[in-house]
């Protein structure tokens, strides 16, 4: 390797300089559109010109009290109805006309009118501050409003329906009872029997509910766990049950 601190020959030489070429400017393709709108609508009077106004002319000078409004010429003030014809004044001899007479007496009418009518109800009201700013109270919701209805305390339509649909079906499960009963198919359980059955399910589940208490608290293997949750499943059953058959009194069983 030469280097130019050294004395070499190769120096003496002329050696020409090359430029490193720069990759060109990226210049988008929506430039001279961009520039167009920046610059649109800058100035819009400026081509325009002066306006065309004409010039002055030398007599249009400004006079005294020019600027002054203008006010109408002044006339006489004339009522718009002054040509009308007036009535005439009345004679003394001549009465004049007041109208139709009557008979009646207006006082004793009055007098009757006030003692006959209904008093007025005062307009129910009541008072939320201690200033005494009052409000209507019928708006307000503290009035019962919904007890002066038409239809207050009748039973609604749907519930008088529903009752009788209940009532249906009633009627049709003791016909059917009352069929399986004629063919013998059904018989009722008689309260001793039932009872026998309440107290033997209650009895199984007191079984299993000692069981249940004396297996272990960790349930740290299969069968243990498989154990306890049958115990649970037969708990719940027997529970069911019970309740079943104590919310019935009636309860028929085929033969």
């Amino acid at each position: 390797m030469t280097s130019f601190d050294e004395p070499s020959i190769y120096n003496l030489l002329t050696v020409e300089e090359t430029k490193q070429q720069k990759p060109k400017k990226y210049t988008s393709k929506f430039r001279p559109n961009v520039r167009e709108e920046y610059v649109a609508g800058r100035d819009e009077s400026k081509t325009m010109g002066p306006a065309k106004v004409p010039a002055p002319q030398p007599t249009d000078y400004l006079k005294k009290h020019e600027k002054e409004p203008q006010l109408p010429q002044k006339k006489e003030f004339r009522y718009p109805d002054e040509e009308r014809k007036k009535p005439a004044i009345p004679k003394k001899d001549e009465a004049p006309l007041m109208g139709l007479k009557t008979n009646k007496n207006f006082i004793n009418t009055n007098a009757v009118e006030n003692i006959t009518a209904v008093p007025k109800q005062p307009t129910k009201k009541y008072v939320d501050t201690r200033h005494g700013d009052t409000h209507n109270l019928i708006p307000s919701g503290y009035e019962p409003v919904f007890v002066h209805k038409k239809d207050f305390g009748e039973v609604p339509v749907y519930l008088a329906k529903r009752k009788e649909e209940v009532k249906r079906a009633q009627e049709e499960y003791d016909q059917y009872i009352a069929e399986h009963f004629k063919r013998g198919a059904l018989r009722q359980l008689t309260e001793d029997e039932r009872k026998a059955i309440l107290d033997g399910l209650k009895a199984n589940w007191e079984d299993i509910q000692d069981q249940y208490q004396s297996l272990s608290v960790v349930t740290d293997t299969y069968p243990k766990k498989q154990r306890k949750e049958r115990m649970e499943a037969q708990m719940k059953q027997l529970e069911r049950d019970i309740e079943l058959i104590e919310s019935h009194k009636i309860i028929y069983i085929g033969n």
